[in-house]
């Protein structure tokens, strides 16, 4: 009878050692990733995000002028690779843990993009906010005057390697 009160006073003495978490919502610790997310109004569309993505759950889909990007997290390792990728910080891990849900549909994020049309055979190529990143990066707005913005900027790839002559001769073997 004795271990058995000698038990009883140890397990008292330890005190409370779970959480009340159903009654009382635990706070993510820091750097905890949870759900992830894009933000609409940052996406440029590059698709970088889709690149890296270990179970590709990030889908890319050009229809006309709109590139669509869905993001299914249902399947989502929350491994951060597109977090880490983006160059605008528009995919991000949220500190939300809780993904129960009754519809598939509540686990999907989606964005919709408008694309440039090539100025040569009017393909869209690029969606229009990276095209204003692209233009940013490589001329400043305190040099806007000075620096003229290429006509190249608004070739799709195939019409650029077409009107820099720079066709790529296929049948040639490289050792």
């Amino acid at each position: 009878m004795i271990p058995i009160l000698k038990e009883v006073l140890i397990c008292l003495k330890a005190g409370r050692v779970t959480l009340p978490y159903p009654f009382k919502p635990a706070k993510a610790p820091p750097r905890f990733r949870g759900r992830p997310t894009l933000k609409g109004e940052v996406c440029i569309g590059c698709a970088a995000c889709a690149e890296v993505c270990p179970p590709r759950l990030i889908r890319i889909a050009d229809e006309g002028m709109t590139r669509h990007i869905s993001m299914d997290y249902s399947r989502c390792t929350y491994c951060g690779r597109c977090q880490e990728i983006c160059p605008v910080g528009s995919a991000e891990l949220t500190e939300d843990f809780e993904d129960a849900t009754a519809s598939r549909d509540d686990l999907t994020v989606s964005v919709r993009l408008d694309m440039v049309a090539c100025k040569n055979c009017s393909t869209p190529f690029i969606t229009k906010r990276m095209m204003a990143k692209m233009t940013d990066e490589f001329c400043p707005p305190w040099m806007k005057e000075k620096v003229e913005i290429p006509d190249w900027f608004n070739l799709c790839p195939a019409c650029r390697l077409e009107k820099t002559g720079a066709a790529i001769d296929r049948s040639v073997k490289h050792d």
